[in-house]
């Protein structure tokens, strides 16, 4: 994040606000939904002034877009700016106004990581700035990369006998022949009652995060 700041001050957040409404219905009006969901991001930006934060003037409004992807004109231009680092935080009403689908979402969040930009929705007192956003960021939505180190048979595991056979030699007599003991109907019976089996915790998970994000 930027870094300039009067002495004493805290560091200055140069927060962008981005809206987004999926019909050019209502557009027409004086103050209409784009103009709502600024004016309350910018009430929000006003309440963290102490924090040093400061609302950018240039304006992201995708008026009549979805947000089941990314070809948005203001959405493109936030990002190319984010690219410029000329953004420190994204401030949006709701989470859906920024993204509709995971995917883009997941993948906006790289890109905001890797910039070190803080995503902010204000109605859902969500922020990635703190500690505690990150936290259910990625309890919610774990990066592929991270689960992929964390699981025991992530890629790096994976690609140990496959390596071994392209090089020539055989694998190791304990990999060719250990096999994975399968689950006994007990066990299955007992797991699809308790709800405790693997494909329910993702299912649970999923569902909470979907109540969550349309919240």
């Amino acid at each position: 994040m930027n870094k300039t700041a009067k002495p004493g001050s805290a560091p200055l957040v140069r927060c962008a606000i981005y809206t987004r409404k999926s019909t050019e219905e209502g557009l027409e009006q004086a103050f209409n939904s784009l103009d709502a969901q600024r004016e309350a991001s910018e009430a929000y930006i006003a309440s963290q002034k102490n924090e040093g934060w400061t609302c950018l003037e240039t304006r992201y409004d995708d008026g009549g877009f979805t947000g089941g992807n990314m070809d948005r004109p203001a959405l493109q231009r936030l990002l190319a700016d984010i690219d410029a680092g000329q953004v420190d935080s994204i401030v949006v009403y709701k989470l859906d106004r920024f993204s509709r689908s995971l995917l883009d979402f997941a993948k906006m969040m790289e890109t905001l990581d890797k910039h070190q930009v803080a995503f902010v929705s204000i109605t859902q007192q969500f922020s990635t700035g703190t500690s505690m956003g990150r936290l259910v960021l990625n309890v919610l939505y774990p990066s592929p990369s991270s689960s992929a180190r964390s699981s025991p048979s992530g890629r790096g595991t994976r690609s140990r006998p496959r390596a071994a056979r392209a090089s020539g030699p055989a694998a190791p007599q304990s990999w060719a022949t250990t096999s994975i003991p399968r689950p006994t109907a007990s066990w299955s019976i007992r797991t699809r009652r308790s709800g405790c089996g693997p494909s329910s915790r993702f299912t649970s998970n999923t569902r909470r995060w979907c109540r969550w994000w349309r919240s």
